[in-house]
């Protein structure tokens, strides 16, 4: 959102990319060239790859170095030329005709800032990752997020601080600590106070920041939930300031966001567009604020929301995905707590669409992650499987985020273990009522998810097969392959392998292969660079070593997450296909093997 217009970035299918579109007089259109494909990979999973300005858009191409397309004529003009580097969580500075830029290169980070005549300046370094600036209104001061190894932002960070001289080099850069550890993310401006979502309470909650003063930390007055999901991406933004000290702020509520408007000294509240599950991207522009909304019906929507009114228009996207066919509805389960040393867990529960006197088949979903979480949104894999008699559970297992930061970090040295327990609970759990049939679930789960599903697959007979896509099997070997961002991550979720050897061997898939009974289907992309092709290539070598029959589906061109139409497609098809064929009961076995 600039003064030059509101923009935002929109997925081409058949490409397999992000394209940029502008909100004109005559509603959405493609903006800059038909060519440029918009997308960052700093830390493997980008963010911030597009910031307006007064003049026109900053984006990162998909060779990752940074154009500024004009508003006036959408030329398309290359400001870097960093073929090393990666750049992210662009911000545009009006006040200097510039934009500033996480950059990535040679296995270090900087905030930097770029003319739009392509020169560079370093503005801070020496941390070793960055996110989320922010500038202040006026332009002098400057915030952000940076971290250190092994941490993950989810887990410690900190807020930092500089002002801005009127050359644009950064000065006086010092940090303001959390009153207790935390994890902060998302500072903000409103006018010269500066705000930011910290958890050092147990909650991703606003807290005010006197940085001028002794560093108080001031409470936003919100409730006690998470106000943010876990900054796996640059350039999120679930709070924003939109005048006269309103806000807009997005709440996770037993797995669903809310979005709420808060305005005076009694944070007087109102919830709207009640009609969607969850919000990303708050901006103001013209005093309209602007958001991604994702609703369980709908596709992905442009909102533009009336703070006075709290009236909602949909500027951009929001169709109907199937509109022959009711959409799959998602219903709020929770699982209660087994024992002193368990929690309840939340998910999301669909039927299936066709009508059957028997219990339905399940397939039971692991979000990746693990830290990360599944939210009652339109899911087209989902809707899929409901439309062919499947009943789909995705469920936000210990160590999720929007359930605070003891459930989040529950997960510290018990990955394979508690993440799998839930994930048995679940399943037992929907069986117990008769909403499924017990005999006949199946587990699934995308990276991480993945290796949540072969360890079940490992520890349990209950489950008839279960799916990996590019999902882990080796953590150790990954340890020394992955990228920077996570190169920590798994000795948190483990603990260091060199005081746990035992548990590192115990819950290594690639270890127990020969424990794996049930039929398994694998996918993986070749380009992978974050769960690396290796992983998915020495598993299904190790079961067909042990007699088993693995079946494997591999994508040359696909890196983390298929992006191409076919891609996905084609996963779904070959799953089906794998479901139907190991989920026959036994009479209708006989008669599909005949």
């Amino acid at each position: 959102m600039s003064a030059a217009g509101v923009y935002w970035l929109q997925t081409d299918p058949e490409r397999g990319c992000m394209v940029l579109w502008q909100l004109s007089e005559q509603g959405p259109v493609r903006f800059g060239p038909d060519t440029l494909g918009v997308r960052s990979r700093v830390n493997g999973y980008g963010g911030g790859a597009l910031a307006a300005c007064s003049t026109g858009v900053f984006v990162v191409a998909e060779d990752q170095q940074i154009r500024h397309v004009s508003q006036k004529d959408g030329q398309c003009t290359q400001l870097t030329d960093d073929p090393d580097a990666m750049y992210g969580g662009l911000v545009a500075d009006d006040t200097r005709q510039r934009v500033l830029a996480v950059r990535e290169c040679n296995h270090r980070q900087q905030l930097v800032a770029i003319t739009l005549e392509g020169e560079q300046r370093v503005l801070h370094s020496g941390q070793d990752f960055y996110s989320a600036p922010a500038l202040s209104d006026d332009g002098t001061r400057l915030a952000w997020v940076s971290w250190q190894q092994p941490d993950m932002p989810w887990i410690r960070s900190q807020l930092w601080l500089g002002e801005v001289s009127d050359g644009g080099a950064l000065a006086d850069c010092h940090s303001l600590n959390s009153p207790l550890q935390a994890s902060v993310q998302q500072p903000v401006f409103d006018g010269d106070r500066l705000w930011v979502l910290s958890d050092h309470e147990g909650w991703w909650q606003p807290w005010q920041v006197d940085e001028r003063g002794e560093g108080d930390w001031r409470s936003g007055g919100a409730p006690a939930c998470d106000h943010a999901n876990a900054p796996w991406q640059l350039g999120e933004s679930h709070h924003c300031p939109i005048g006269d000290g309103r806000w807009a702020r997005v709440r996770y509520c037993n797995g669903t966001g809310q979005l709420w408007l808060i305005s005076g000294p009694d944070y007087k509240e109102r919830r709207v567009a009640t009609g969607y599950g969850d919000f990303r991207h708050l901006r103001v522009a013209e005093g309209t604020l602007y958001c991604v909304a994702r609703s369980a019906t709908r596709l992905d929507a442009i909102l533009a929301i009336e703070p006075v009114t709290g009236h909602e228009r949909i500027v951009a996207g929001g169709g109907d995905p199937m509109p022959e066919v009711r959409a799959a509805l998602p219903l709020d389960i929770e699982v209660p707590a087994q024992g002193p040393d368990s929690d309840p867990i939340q998910g999301f529960f669909y039927t299936p669409k066709q009508a059957s006197v028997d219990a339905p088949p399940l397939i039971l979903i692991a979000h990746g992650g693990p830290t990360s979480a599944a939210y009652p949104v339109f899911n087209p894999h989902v809707h899929y499987w409901c439309q062919r008699g499947f009943a789909v559970a995705e469920i936000n297992y210990r160590g999720s985020t929007g359930f605070g930061r003891a459930f989040r970090l529950a997960l510290e040295g018990r990955w394979g273990e508690i993440d799998v327990e839930d994930m048995e609970r679940a399943a037992d759990h929907l069986a117990s009522f008769g909403l499924v049939d017990g005999s006949r679930v199946f587990i699934q789960g995308r990276s991480s998810g993945g290796y949540t599903a072969l360890m079940a697959m490992i520890r349990s007979r209950r489950f008839r097969a279960g799916a990996s896509l590019f999902g882990v099997t080796d953590p150790l070997r990954l340890r020394a392959m992955t990228h920077r961002f996570e190169s920590g991550y798994l000795d948190w979720l483990l603990g260091p392998p060199h005081e746990h050897p035992r548990r590192w061997h115990e819950r290594t898939p690639l270890h127990h292969a020969n424990r794996i009974a049930a039929p398994m289907i694998f996918f993986q992309g070749g380009q992978d660079p974050v769960v690396v092709p290796e992983q998915t290539r020495a598993m299904v070598a190790a079961m067909k070593a042990a007699g088993g029959a693995p079946e494997l589906h591999w994508f040359d061109e696909e890196g983390h997450g298929f992006r191409k139409r076919a891609s996905q497609v084609g996963m779904l098809e070959w799953t089906f296909s794998f479901y139907r064929r190991h989920g026959q009961k036994a009479d209708e076995q006989a008669g599909y093997l005949s």
